[in-house]
């Protein structure tokens, strides 16, 4: 398993316009990326909520976005096993899930998981190089967060229509 901090840094080389919708690795990601602007931490949703977030689906999204087939999609699951943020308990069959087999299964055409940075750093130029949707599945160690909710540092330092704005002027610039 990788720790997901350096498991993100691996990922600010091939940045470049990408938008980047952080997840509960935003905490780490935002003293890394070069282009806050461009980074919308939508919310918190933990579990991997995001992408279900941004769609409205539960596990219906794997088949939503490989039917969809946007080229520039880059979907990555950081799965640590675990629910963090309601104190680590454990993810029923978390060890024996093969998330990469779901994705290929409801139709995406590029998919893989990861467990050694090593090979994340090998693998990862050329998983970028693949039009998308590429799913990557990621195992992660747990960072688990015992203080209650509203005790917690916050990492998220703007606002839902701050984050909008700034993403808005630069996609218009």
């Amino acid at each position: 398993m990788m720790h997901t901090a350096e498991l993100l840094k691996l990922f600010r080389p091939y940045r470049q316009n990408a938008i980047v919708v952080p997840g509960r690795g935003g905490r780490h990601w935002v003293h890394l990326t070069d282009r806050p602007s461009l980074d919308v931490p939508l919310g918190d949703p933990a579990m991997g909520g995001h992408a279900g977030f941004a769609l409205g689906l539960a596990l219906g999204i794997l088949a939503t976005i490989a039917e969809q087939a946007p080229t520039n999609l880059y979907h990555f699951l950081l799965d640590n096993e675990c629910y963090a943020t309601t104190g680590g308990q454990p993810v029923p069959n978390a060890t024996n899930t093969a998330y990469d087999a779901m994705a290929r299964a409801a139709g995406y055409p590029h998919a893989a998981a990861f467990t050694e940075l090593a090979d994340v750093e090998h693998h990862l130029p050329g998983l970028l190089a693949l039009p998308g949707p590429v799913f990557v599945a990621f195992k992660v160690l747990p960072e688990v967060e015992n203080a209650p909710i509203g005790r917690r540092t916050r990492w998220q330092t703007r606002t839902r229509d701050q984050v909008l704005a700034d993403l808005r002027a630069e996609l218009d610039a």
